[in-house]
């Protein structure tokens, strides 16, 4: 198997959750598989108590149960555990920067925990597959790997095959690099000033929405026109990353008066 070329370790991050909700919605397990510099590797699987229910309909795609989990850790007590494990570490997954990150992040800061995305490279392998066949972590393992996908939906199952299927994807295509700087860009959706894709760049580069009664409407007009626009969005469900980034747009537009 190709060996990853690596400068610092990178953690593949798999989670499942109560939903899909980032700002709301709570991990039930995660599994995280670092891989060193030297091709050697460590893992780390926890089943976590949400410590809010499981819906039926969640459990019946990943097979866990408010009972399966009703004697497990809270992620309190396993959070500095957790963020240890991944220090500075750069971090990859399938969907990763769209709900697993911003999803990790949101248990980290009702933690006090801080993950800077600022100083680590972030591969999202669903986005290198989307923009060569466009098919899900199933199909992708199957085409790139040639194996069925057991147990999918296990935070563990998954977190392997989406380390195998990036390998696979370096050894299938010349035009990907074997380097985390180029994959880190090259899955990334560039047009997304946030993780969760709610706000985006358009064609001047300019900071628009991407969801809702302004799609497609600049964000720093939108919050100068409707001045409670920000305050709902800022009490509302959204990834502390978005309301990070609309901050910021907001106070770039106070400065410029």
């Amino acid at each position: 198997m190709l060996q990853l070329k690596l400068n610092r370790p990178l953690v593949f991050i798999d989670l499942e959750t109560t939903g899909v909700n980032v700002g709301s919605d709570r991990i039930v397990e995660i599994s995280l598989l670092k891989i060193h510099p030297d091709g050697n590797r460590d893992a780390k699987t926890l089943r976590i108590n949400p410590t809010i229910p499981i819906p039926p309909e969640v459990t019946a795609i990943h097979h866990i149960s408010d009972a399966d989990v009703r004697n497990s850790p809270t992620f309190a007590e396993v959070a500095r555990d957790i963020h240890a494990f991944i220090g500075d570490c750069d971090l990859a997954g399938y969907n990763s920067n769209k709900f697993d990150i911003p999803l990790l992040i949101e248990e980290f800061t009702r933690m006090d925990l801080h993950l800077d995305l600022g100083k680590r490279k972030l591969i999202d392998v669903q986005n290198i597959f989307h923009k060569m066949e466009q098919r899900t972590l199933s199909a992708a393992y199957k085409f790139y790997c040639d194996k069925s996908l057991e147990n999918a939906h296990s935070a563990e199952a998954d977190t392997l095959a989406t380390f195998e299927v990036l390998v696979a994807q370096l050894e299938k295509y010349d035009t990907l690099q074997n380097d985390v700087d180029f994959l880190s860009q090259y899955s990334s959706i560039t047009k997304n000033v946030d993780l969760a894709g709610r706000i985006v760049f358009n064609e001047k580069g300019e900071e628009t929405f991407n969801f809702g009664k302004h799609k497609g409407k600049l964000v720093s007009e939108i919050f100068r026109t409707d001045t409670s626009y920000y305050d709902w969005m800022m009490k509302g469900d959204f990834a502390t990353n978005t309301k990070n980034v609309i901050t910021q747009i907001k106070l770039k537009g106070v400065n410029k008066v």
